[in-house]
């Protein structure tokens, strides 16, 4: 199980978003991802890893990490504007880095995630046909694309989840913070519809933050600072559940361990190191005891 348990930069506070926080240097976190027994990583926001190909391989390589795919932010419900092509560019990067999983968010067009428009039947149309679209040239090439729920973003909420099951044939990354923090229970989907799952991002989250988030009361970006991101079995997300629904469809996908960090500066110390190392070991602990409970009801 331990093979399929990949990192992601967000985890130690690398991230996309302007002014987010402190950047720590892109060789101390590769270094660290080796450091607790992580095998592969996603690729991180643009500047991360190197952007020619060959030279990604090699990074990865030095680090003896594996590529998992990347998290992309693409505009997808505005009529007049085809994501296709950034699309089939950077997916030119992915067989060199030997990349198999392409990570869409529907991005609202504005920087950061504490807000977002309303999608009318226009946009609603044009996102689910741009994730077919880009599904379809992602697989022509060899790579699987999922959609991302995240908050802040055209696809957040729990209705706005069924809309994208019921409408197009993406498969869903399982993001387990945001869609609670969106209103969707993420063991609750897992069970109902493991089949759309192809790819896994595990967070826990403190629910009396997300709440503050869902009723207005912080922004998004707030309750990140504030830790509402916990290490895996700290918070309230049902990880446990979660992992047996999976693994009793024969998930083969990766869990990509991911609670967004925002460094406010340098740490001192150990470092967000530390948080990861405690998912590591509770994922590590819950893979067993499921694969253990999996070989007891094969018995039976």
């Amino acid at each position: 199980m331990s093979s399929k348990i990949a990192g992601a930069p967000i985890s130690w506070g690398v991230c996309e978003v302007p002014g987010w926080g402190f950047q720590l240097d892109p060789a101390r976190v590769l270094a660290e991802m080796g450091e607790v027994g992580l095998t592969a990583t996603e690729f991180g926001p643009a500047g991360f890893l190197p952007a020619a190909p060959d030279e990604m391989a090699a990074t990865l390589d030095t680090h003896h990490l594996e590529a998992v795919g990347g998290f992309t932010p693409l505009l997808l419900h505005v009529p007049d504007h085809d994501p296709v092509p950034e699309v089939r560019e950077l997916l030119a990067g992915y067989a060199a880095a030997r990349a198999g999983t392409l990570v869409l968010s529907s991005i609202t067009g504005q920087d950061g995630y504490d807000s977002r428009p309303q999608l009318d039947e226009l946009g609603w149309r044009t996102l689910l046909t741009n994730l077919d679209r880009i599904g379809a040239v992602a697989a022509e090439v060899g790579v699987h694309a999922v959609l991302h729920p995240h908050v802040g973003t055209m696809v957040e909420t729990g209705d706005d989840v069924q809309r994208v099951l019921a409408g197009s044939e993406i498969a869903l990354c399982l993001d387990t913070g945001h869609l609670l923090i969106g209103g969707t229970d993420p063991a609750e989907l897992t069970r109902q519809a493991p089949e759309r799952i192809a790819h896994t991002h595990l967070k826990d989250v403190d629910a009396g933050l997300a709440r503050q988030v869902q009723d207005g009361r912080r922004s998004y970006t707030e309750a990140v600072r504030l830790g509402m991101y916990r290490p895996l079995g700290l918070g309230d997300v049902d990880v446990t559940a979660i992992i047996g629904h999976l693994q009793a469809r024969d998930y083969d996908g990766w869990y990509v361990l991911e609670q967004d960090t925002i460094l406010t500066e340098a740490p001192t110390g150990v470092g967000p190191v530390a948080d990861v190392h405690t998912s590591v070991e509770h994922l590590r602990s819950v893979l067993t005891r499921s694969s253990a409970n999996s070989g007891v009801r094969g018995d039976g």
